[in-house]
């Protein structure tokens, strides 16, 4: 590690008062973000879609399961697909645990993939994880909502994360939903960036001493693996 720079304690004081400063109108200014975004339009969801669950199959109202409102996270997982994703697995491995303390305030979240259902199961298990992960093969849930962009799609000029041209037919995502008087409604989605705000990982690291400390990779996330695999890929 290089040494980038050493001062004195008084020095260091100084400079995180002043960084402490910074810190705080961020947090203010993503309170404001958090406000705007419960204020934006809902959307009625018209369509009936059907999901093959553990529990068999499931409409998006039933997915709730007694909640008014549901989180979706779009986990990459192609229909084809021997293994998921192994950046959103990292993002799973962050929040698998912390969806039981959603449940007690009235959220439900889960996963959904386009993989069949057997597919998804034996990776979970595979992988330790807890949350429900659900399986949209059957409906256009996930073109429907910018994660996966099948050709037709692409060629009639489909955006991933509202402005960008997709770079694949498998992207991540999460969308909010809410339940009232009976209506399913679209209220949130956010992909690409958007998404680190609840990954763990990358939270922790932009506090440790060099960051993330990817700049010098082949691409941005070449260092990542599933939480199984770096023992063998070392």
């Amino acid at each position: 590690m290089t040494l980038p720079n050493v001062g004195t304690a008084e020095e260091h004081l100084a400079a995180r008062l002043q960084l402490l400063r910074a810190e705080k109108a961020l947090t203010r200014q993503s309170d404001e973000l958090a406000r705007q975004r419960r204020q934006l339009p809902w959307v009625t969801v018209d369509e009936e879609y059907v999901f093959d669950t553990a529990e068999g199959q499931r409409t998006l109202r039933e997915l709730f399961d007694g909640r008014s409102q549901l989180l979706v996270y779009h986990f990459m997982f192609g229909p084809d697909w021997d293994a998921g994703c192994p950046a959103c697995s990292l993002w799973a491995d962050g929040f698998d645990r912390v969806i039981v303390h959603l449940a007690h305030r009235d959220v439900m979240m889960l996963c959904a993939s386009r993989a069949p259902l057997e597919r998804l199961e034996a990776f979970k298990r595979r992988m330790g994880w807890t949350f429900r992960w659900v399986s949209s093969l059957r409906s256009e849930f996930n073109y429907d909502y910018g994660a996966s962009f099948p050709e037709e799609r692409r060629a009639a000029g489909a955006k991933h994360n509202f402005t960008q041209e997709p770079s694949g037919e498998e992207h991540a995502g999460m969308s909010a939903f809410a339940l009232c008087d009976g209506t399913v409604y679209h209220t949130y989605s956010c992909y690409g960036r958007g998404l680190e705000a609840f990954n763990t990982g990358y939270q922790l690291l932009d506090r440790a001493p060099k960051g993330r400390d990817e700049d010098q990779l082949p691409f941005k996330i070449a260092w990542l693996r599933r939480r199984d695999e770096y023992e063998t890929a070392a």
